[in-house]
């Protein structure tokens, strides 16, 4: 895992679910990002220190480690992170890429986790969301082949249905993993954007 802290916690504290590249040095630097803005950031490293780099590596990586691993990692880091030691108070928040985004909508919908705040990118889930306390801020790319426009909508129809708050955004002329900088589908102009949407959305109360 990764945690980073800031000097003088602002914020709640941060749980960053990545994508199936595993945690490498994107979401070490993104932690050390929302660190900077106040926020304690705690990522789990569900590979045990390794990586992908092509799209062949990340499912072999994927397919070693099983559901109930991850659901178990996921919970026991949501429980850490709200321990004094991290500094992080209150509620907590979900940031999710692809497959860390998929594992933040189910965690968002089991009212026995303290989570306020769903942060995604590139993922989609529906579902039953009339338990979820949280809000959610969801970000998609123009062209996904991983994501369709159906699921998309199917989980903006779960969303309202459950009367959840949900703001989703689309980003022109983006792909898959536009947010990611070490990705050759890095859209800077786009992930600036995001990620102003995405600091807007952590800091403000309630």
């Amino acid at each position: 895992m990764y945690l980073a802290k800031p000097e003088v916690p602002t914020g709640q504290g941060v749980l960053v679910l990545h994508s199936w590249w595993g945690l490498n040095g994107f979401f070490r630097d993104l932690c050390d990002r929302l660190a900077s803005d106040g926020f304690v950031a705690l990522a789990p490293d569900l590979y045990d220190g390794r990586t992908a780099s092509t799209i062949g590596e990340a499912k072999a990586l994927r397919a070693r480690v099983g559901a109930s691993r991850k659901e178990s990692a996921y919970r026991y880091l949501i429980r850490m992170i709200g321990e004094p030691e991290a500094q992080a108070a209150g509620d907590l928040a979900l940031l999710g890429f692809s497959m860390g985004g998929h594992w933040a909508f189910w965690l968002s919908r089991r009212p026995e986790l303290p989570i306020s705040k769903t942060v995604t990118f590139y993922a989609a889930r529906d579902g039953d969301y009339t338990t979820s306390r949280s809000a959610f801020l969801a970000h998609f790319a123009q062209t996904d082949e991983w994501v369709s426009a159906t699921a998309v909508r199917r989980l903006e129809r779960s969303l309202t249905k459950a009367g959840r708050e949900h703001a989703f955004h689309t980003y022109d002329g983006t792909g898959h993993w536009f947010f990611e900088s070490d990705r050759p589908e890095y859209d800077p102009e786009a992930a600036a954007l995001a990620w102003e949407r995405t600091r807007a959305f952590l800091r403000r109360s309630g």
